[in-house]
């Protein structure tokens, strides 16, 4: 049964796209049998179309291998790529690709937040950098600086693009301190 109601949801997605993708039929192609029921009101049971329901009956009485078969032909029919659709059930874990495979197949990433970190400073420039410490990193008074400076190595800032990063070492090394951005 969980089955059959895979394949109408299927059935039902691939009529849907087709419908969605196919140019639209002009008033003429329906025919003076077909005529068009009005909207049911809203919150009223919608009556079921007697053409839909029979074909939803005939789906529901077909087997795995019927189905799997209409599914193909459905397919061919409505030129539907066969990954068109996603799995409706959660799969198992996936075998591991060999390692050269994970470096071509998955691009390399890239680092968009970088710390900047204070390795050393020079200890003729001392008073210079402290200054400079507290007047980029905010709410920093001067003795806060100081002891900031003097347990480097420390990070100074962390979660800063790169841009930042760039501007806070050339400011920071222009005072006296060794800079690495990580």
């Amino acid at each position: 049964m969980h089955i059959t109601r895979l394949a109408l949801r299927q059935i039902s997605r691939q009529v849907q796209l087709h419908r969605m993708y196919s140019a639209a039929a002009p008033a003429a192609a329906v025919s003076g049998a077909e005529k068009l029921v009005p909207p049911a009101p809203e919150g009223a049971a919608k009556p079921p179309n007697p053409k839909l329901d029979s074909i939803v009956n005939n789906i529901a009485a077909l087997n795995l291998l019927e189905v799997a078969e209409l599914s193909t032909l459905l397919k061919q029919k409505l030129n539907l790529p066969e990954t068109a659709f996603a799995p409706q059930f959660a799969a198992g874990p996936a075998r591991a690709a060999p390692a050269e495979d994970e470096e071509e197949a998955a691009p390399k990433k890239v680092q968009t937040s970088f710390k900047v970190k204070l390795v050393k400073f020079d200890e003729k420039q001392k008073v210079a950098l402290i200054k400079e410490v507290k007047n980029l990193l905010e709410g920093m008074n001067l003795v806060q600086a100081k002891k900031f400076v003097e347990s480097a190595p420390t990070i100074v800032k962390e979660d800063i693009p790169k841009e930042e990063a760039e501007k806070l070492k050339e400011a920071l090394s222009k005072a006296g301190a060794i800079i690495e951005i990580e």
